[in-house]
């Protein structure tokens, strides 16, 4: 293929054959590493330990499994709205320092990503466990008289995964709020505006693609966490994720941990697809809501 072809005719974009090669080692990449095996292990799904739909029926004729997967829509929608509260300030405070604080709070958002989740997880469970310091400083202060269970619980899940995917909200908010025009704030106080208007009518409307961009990639990802959970939580606060690693790990049950990772597979594509419908992702990335 000619270079030329690469290019649009006036030489400043790519051509469609062009985007299209540019990136084909990626689409090489999904479709090896993440269709291949997706598909393949839903087939199992269906076709053992016979072929049919039993082993999604096993998971609609027990209710536990229901109550697993609403507790792991639960739990990734609390962290998803946590995570927003606490990562709009964070965002703002980073677009409206300069210098040294910048790099300062740069530096504490993308700290955790120097670290594995494993390692953050773990320091968590320090915190949180009986003699730890959450507990000593509650009875210090007297707030309690003997140390709270905050260990193996649904509040541990929560906070917990909030700290560790709290920078893929942050991210996407802080681009979002780059690219407002201070011109438009100055407009506004010029009208009257005051801060928490200026803030209410002018920041936060054009912050939005960065709020539900960051809101969708905290939920979807922590729809299936694994690791915080299963060693934060107590296994009456099980979520799927566990539950599927149970199945394999415990129950060498591949044809009914298959299906449930097609429930998963499933309720994640139509929150996906919802998300898209309402909010277009185009808007997501950048575009004017």
């Amino acid at each position: 293929m000619s270079p030329a072809r690469l290019f649009q005719p006036d030489g400043r974009a790519l051509s469609r054959a062009g985007a299209f090669l540019l990136m084909a080692p990626f689409f090489l990449l999904i479709g090896f590493a993440f269709l291949y095996p997706l598909f393949s292990l839903l087939s199992i799904s269906v076709t053992e330990p016979q072929v049919g739909l039993q082993n999604y029926e096993r998971i609609l004729d027990n209710p536990v499994y229901g109550k697993v997967l609403l507790r792991t829509l639960w739990i990734a929608l609390m962290v998803a709205v946590l995570s927003l509260f606490l990562a709009f300030p964070v965002a703002m405070a980073m677009v409206s320092s300069g210098g040294a604080m910048a790099v300062f709070i740069t530096a504490c958002v993308l700290l955790p990503f120097w670290s594995s989740v494993l390692v953050r997880t773990a320091a968590w469970a320090v915190l949180l466990q009986r003699n730890g310091i959450i507990n000593d400083a509650l009875q210090a202060i007297g707030l309690i008289e003997a140390p709270m269970r905050l260990l193996y619980t649904q509040g541990a899940v929560v906070v917990a995964m909030t700290h560790v995917l709290m920078p893929f909200m942050v991210l996407p908010i802080y681009g979002a709020l780059r690219n407002i025009p201070a011109d438009y704030g100055r407009a506004a106080a010029i009208c009257g505006a005051g801060p928490l208007r200026r803030f209410r009518e002018v920041t936060l409307p054009l912050a939005m693609p960065g709020v539900l961009g960051g809101f969708i990639l905290v939920f979807l990802t922590a729809l299936g966490y694994f690791i915080t959970p299963a060693l934060l939580g107590s296994p009456q606060e099980m979520m799927i994720a566990t539950l599927i690693s149970q199945q394999l790990r415990e129950f060498l049950d591949w044809p009914f941990a298959a299906a449930l990772v097609g429930v998963l597979t499933l309720f994640v594509t139509a929150i996906t697809l919802l998300f898209s419908r309402v909010f277009r992702f185009d808007r997501m990335l950048g575009g004017q809501l």
